[in-house]
């Protein structure tokens, strides 16, 4: 076989796995931005490296995209960007190739908003052997080889990872699509009424907020009760002249999946304007997570032009 020719054969073996390298990376970094940049990295060493010689091509690519993660959750600009507190990971359509596998209900858990959140409290190991054993089932020895570490160790890190995890997780179960739907917009409908103690009525009594204040904060907004969390998004959702300015018109707001839990998305025209994703257990909202800043919703927002939505929830605010 000509050179040419096993180019184009090695490239078209990269692109069958690439949606499944850019799901690790993803949930590695949280950014759907950082994650192509990691497998477009990863493709660049494999067209360097002697393929001849790589028995296993898929072991020897998520070896490289792990590690190329590693060293992005270890740089000294990232340690500032992604401080606790001052981070929310990059949210995706109900679709999107990035959110993939999802066939278990680990899988879909390893990537909803709220672990990824969680996430940023592991150490970088801690984080992708959570990651390679939770969302893609390898042995304790292939992450070892893959990490280049112990077997022993390995199960330390997926045990402290898991248990840090557990210890802040409180999980509502999964909620059927019409359930989730109507207790958000029988959310969203009480936000827009201007009665507080209706969003309370919606709230379980432990229930969290978090808001990146539409980029402008330097860390995270956080409301750990329900006034707390009904005064904000009541305010929030207070429709005035200047708002509508910065906004760029008039939103409507949608009910989607967004990172496998229901969410509501502001938009004017075909524009997201910002995501709230919402946790919810036993018919009540336990937490929501708030993201307007534009960086983060470059991707879901190329999807939802692509997407043929519902009737809004909300179609004039």
């Amino acid at each position: 076989m000509d050179r040419a020719i096993s180019d184009r054969f090695d490239t078209s073996r990269f692109e069958a796995g690439r949606n499944r390298l850019a799901s690790l990376a993803y949930r590695m970094l949280g950014s759907a931005s950082d994650a192509e940049d990691a497998v477009q990295d990863a493709f660049l060493r494999w067209q360097a490296a002697d393929r001849e010689r790589i028995d296993v091509p898929e072991a020897w690519l998520t070896k490289v995209v792990t590690n190329l993660c590693l060293d992005r959750l270890r740089s000294a600009r990232a340690r500032h960007e992604r401080a606790v507190g001052a981070w929310l990971p990059e949210p995706l359509l109900e679709g999107d190739p990035m959110l993939g596998p999802a066939d278990t209900f680990e899988q879909r858990e390893s990537v909803s908003l709220a672990v990824l959140t969680l996430m940023e409290r592991l150490s970088p190991l801690e984080r992708a052997a959570y990651v390679l054993r939770e969302a893609f089932s390898y042995s304790h020895a292939e992450i070892a080889g893959i990490l280049g570490i112990t077997e022993s160790a390995s199960q330390q890190h997926v045990h402290r990872a898991r248990t840090r995890i557990a210890a802040e997780r409180r999980r509502g179960g999964e909620a059927d699509r019409a359930s989730a739907r109507r207790v958000v917009e029988e959310f969203l409908a009480a936000a827009a009424s201007g009665r507080t103690e209706r969003l309370v009525a919606l709230l379980t009594d432990d229930v969290t907020a978090l808001s990146d204040g539409a980029g402008l904060a330097r860390r995270l907004l956080r409301y750990d009760t329900p006034e707390q969390v009904a005064s904000h998004v009541r305010a929030g959702f207070k429709p005035t002249p200047a708002k509508r300015r910065l906004a760029g018109g008039t939103p409507a707001f949608h009910f989607a999946l967004v990172n496998g839990s229901p969410a509501a998305l502001a938009v004017v025209g075909d524009r997201i304007l910002g995501v709230m994703a919402f946790e919810v257990r036993d018919g009540k909202v336990a937490a929501l997570s708030g993201i307007a800043a534009a960086a983060r919703l470059r991707r879901l927002d190329e999807a939802w032009r692509r997407h043929a939505p519902d009737a809004p929830a909300i179609a004039a605010w």
